[in-house]
């Protein structure tokens, strides 16, 4: 079984200029995301796919294959399903097709290798064709229709206890995987039978901005402290 890891990460970014290789615990930002790809067992290739040339050669110089990506696939409304769907073509003309493609955003660096490999474990016993990471939320959800204001997981006329709700997940953007049929098939990162890896909320820290950074920063050193315990 072949299974290929691809972090897409373009150059723009308007909220937080160059985030991508922003240094984050004394390594650019992407370079975490390429480290636990290539320290996980079971991924044979690692590619990042991006139209800037300081993120290639950084992403180079930590062990990453580059996938040069067209500059109508690295504007702001370029989705990553045409950033995966394009890496995949240009990694297939290179004789090399995969059985699963592990998705992974450069802006969730918490994660580790062993979460990776056990994502890619969890698919492959529940035998499904794609996953999501999910962290668990207890939070009391409302909305605003047309100016009334209604909840939506819960009855706020009889409010549940937290551990008497049923379980609810939110998607952490962490990890995906999936076969290729169904990025091919559907434009998706998901579909087919679809598996849920739970991972913690500190795990699950996404990074948008500068206050995300210094967050994130203070989760990795206590991750690096639990580690060496």
């Amino acid at each position: 079984m072949t299974i290929i890891a691809i972090i897409p990460a373009r150059g723009g970014s308007k909220g937080l200029p160059r985030k991508n290789i922003r240094n984050l615990a004394d390594k650019p930002l992407i370079a975490h995301s390429i480290l636990n790809a290539k320290e996980a067992k079971l991924i044979d290739n690692v590619y990042v796919s991006t139209d800037d040339r300081e993120i290639a050669k950084i992403s180079r110089d930590y062990g990453a294959e580059i996938i040069h990506r067209p500059d109508e696939l690295a504007g702001d409304i370029a989705s990553s399903e045409s950033a995966l769907i394009h890496a995949l073509s240009e990694i297939e003309k290179n004789k090399i097709f995969p059985d699963l493609i592990v998705f992974l955003q450069c802006t969730s660096p918490i994660r580790t290798s062993a979460d990776i490999d056990n994502a890619i474990e969890k698919l492959q016993a529940e035998n499904a064709d794609s996953l999501l990471s999910v962290s668990p939320s207890h939070r009391f959800l409302w909305q605003e229709v047309d100016g009334v204001a209604k909840s939506i997981n819960y009855d706020y006329r009889h409010r549940p206890r937290r551990q008497e709700m049923i379980p609810q997940y939110v998607e952490n953007g962490s990890i995906y995987i999936f076969k290729p049929w169904v990025l091919k098939k559907l434009n998706n990162r998901l579909g087919g039978k679809i598996s849920l890896f739970l991972m913690s909320e500190a795990a699950s820290w996404e990074i948008d901005s500068l206050l995300d950074f210094e967050i994130a920063e203070s989760l990795l050193k206590k991750q690096v402290t639990t580690y060496a315990c």
